[in-house]
């Protein structure tokens, strides 16, 4: 997962095939169907059979040998990536997918060095992705602790004269990038960003054009702490490799279904530098593929189902948007919906739903029209086997940016990242509270040791349910009701037509005739 908002031809060309027709329509969203078993549901609770924690823990494993005999990790470009990226390929293809890479070019960045040093002691800091470098050895300056308000360090206004000073910014409200930026405008030579919650910050700047003084995030207690320390001389030194490089998504379609309602779901396959990213995001890009395996190629669906594997997510969410960036209107209006996967195994687990109708009234507002219904769909399902889901905001931190940016509805999981976990959650749904759902985000312990298989079961079940029913009939997010197959009476009805049709020709009536 990203750690802030963004905001080629086209990616998959595939030849259309004939849709099968299927005679029932779907359960209403969130409900399990038992008595009737329409086919939506009978579809949905065949693929919650079939997608196995114990398969895609198989596929974590692999993730995990690819990281480990390739420096460490899985980042964009690198050859863990294509190592994990080819073994997702192979699989598709052997299970009857279309299966197309998406390449793209993304600037590729890796941190140096990364050091605070305030009051003779070294501060725990995280340089930014795509932060621009101080010198070798750091830049020393005085410090500015800049007081919040209702929008921190959002305007230059904010920062009054700090001239040859590095800025100490409370986090919240605004992108790092525009904290940065407006904090270069007021004359600043470097910036800090402490957290407005428990946790370290582990940012990004969305891309290298965002790029204006070095910037780093510490936790909120260290930047409490050193607002203490205003206008005393800090050092800091953050130096970035940057360079351009290329990658890919891997895109598979199903054979079947017809092409103008496609339901897309998708995960980042990419990880930090810092390690294999195993929850982040090894988890939906497993659990993914094992759906995708046991739907099958050339499934029984009335829409055909796109899944995709994102590159250089954690760069700035570049592949996916990218990908939606290289579809021209009529080919976005194809895809009926994008369901996310990002970090759906955490550690110390919450179960989140990505807050489609804005019910809990923060951040980015509502997603577009169908969202909610998607929402629901997640929630109902979950709710039916004792979870109660919390609302998670679209914050843009993940693959459903570029698609809710041009009006695709959004939905998915996730079980959370660097946030505490409070004593009422941790209440409702066991491990630790004050403890971060996933102490190892953006870690080098983010290995095989860092999931929650129990949680992991759960959203995968989740997803396999969505996923199936979707695949039915969209009818609950854009008003696209399923294919329906003929009743036996209307069948019956025309055969019969026909067959006065024929006896009339023979004895030289035309039936359509416009002079008899």
């Amino acid at each position: 997962m990203a750690s802030v908002r963004k905001r080629l031809v086209p990616a998959v060309v595939i030849a259309a095939c004939a849709s099968l027709a299927l005679t029932t329509a779907p359960a209403a969203a969130g409900q399990l169907a038992v008595g009737d078993a329409p086919a939506g549901p009978r579809l949905a609770k065949k693929l919650v059979r079939q997608v196995h924690v114990g398969n895609i823990n198989r596929h974590l494993i692999a993730f995990q040998r690819f990281s480990d005999r390739n420096g460490g990790n899985r980042a964009a470009g690198s050859a863990g990536y294509n190592e994990s990226a080819d073994y997702i390929e192979r699989k598709l293809q052997a299970a009857g997918y279309e299966v197309n890479r998406h390449e793209f070019d993304f600037t590729y960045t890796e941190t140096l060095a990364e050091r605070l040093t305030a009051g003779g002691g070294d501060v725990p800091i995280i340089a930014m992705t795509y932060s621009p470098s101080t010198p070798d050895g750091g830049t020393t300056a005085p410090l500015a602790a800049i007081p919040p308000d209702d929008t921190p360090g959002c305007e230059a206004s904010d920062f009054g004269d700090v001239t040859g000073k590095i800025a100490l910014i409370q986090r919240g409200i605004c992108s790092f990038a525009q904290k940065g930026i407006a904090a270069a405008e007021a004359g600043a030579v470097g910036a800090i960003v402490y957290n407005n919650v428990a946790g370290p910050v582990n940012g990004t700047l969305g891309g290298p054009e965002n790029a204006s003084i070095p910037i780093g995030g510490i936790t909120k207690a260290d930047g409490e702490a050193l607002i203490g320390q205003d206008g005393s001389d800090v050092t800091l030194e953050i130096r970035t490799l940057t360079e351009e490089r290329t990658t890919h998504n891997v895109i598979a379609e199903t054979q079947t279904g017809r092409k103008d309602n496609v339901v897309m779901a998708g995960a980042h396959l990419d990880s930090v530098d810092d390690g294999a990213g195993i929850n982040d995001n090894g988890t939906g890009s497993a659990a993914l593929l094992e759906t995708a395996l046991k739907l099958g190629g050339s499934p029984r669906v009335n829409n055909s189902v796109r899944f995709a594997w994102w590159g250089a997510e954690e760069l700035g969410l570049v592949g996916s948007t990218r990908y939606v960036q290289s579809l021209d209107f009529e080919q976005q209006l194809n895809i009926s919906m994008y369901l996310n996967f990002d970090m759906i195994g955490s550690p110390n687990a919450g179960y989140f739903a990505y807050d489609g109708d804005d019910s809990a009234g923060t951040g980015a507002g509502p997603g577009p029209y169908g969202s909610a219904q998607i929402e629901e769909k997640f929630v109902g399902f979950l709710g039916s086997r004792g979870i109660e889901v919390e609302d998670t905001d679209f914050s843009g931190r993940s693959d459903y940016g570029e698609f809710i940016e041009v009006g695709i509805p959004a939905g998915g999981l996730f079980t959370g990242a660097e946030v505490a976990k409070t004593p009422e959650q941790a209440a409702k749904w066991g491990g630790l509270a004050g403890v971060a759902f996933d102490p190892c985000y953006h870690q080098s312990c983010d290995h095989l040791g860092n999931v929650d298989r129990m949680a992991l079961d759960r959203n995968a079940d989740a997803m396999a349910w969505t996923i199936g029913s979707y695949g039915i009939s969209t009818e609950e997010v854009n008003g696209v009701p399923p294919f329906q197959a003929k009743s036996k009476k209307a069948t019956a009805e025309q055969r019969a037509h026909q067959r006065v049709a024929t006896v009339q020709v023979a004895e030289g009536s035309d039936p359509h005739s416009h002079t008899s």
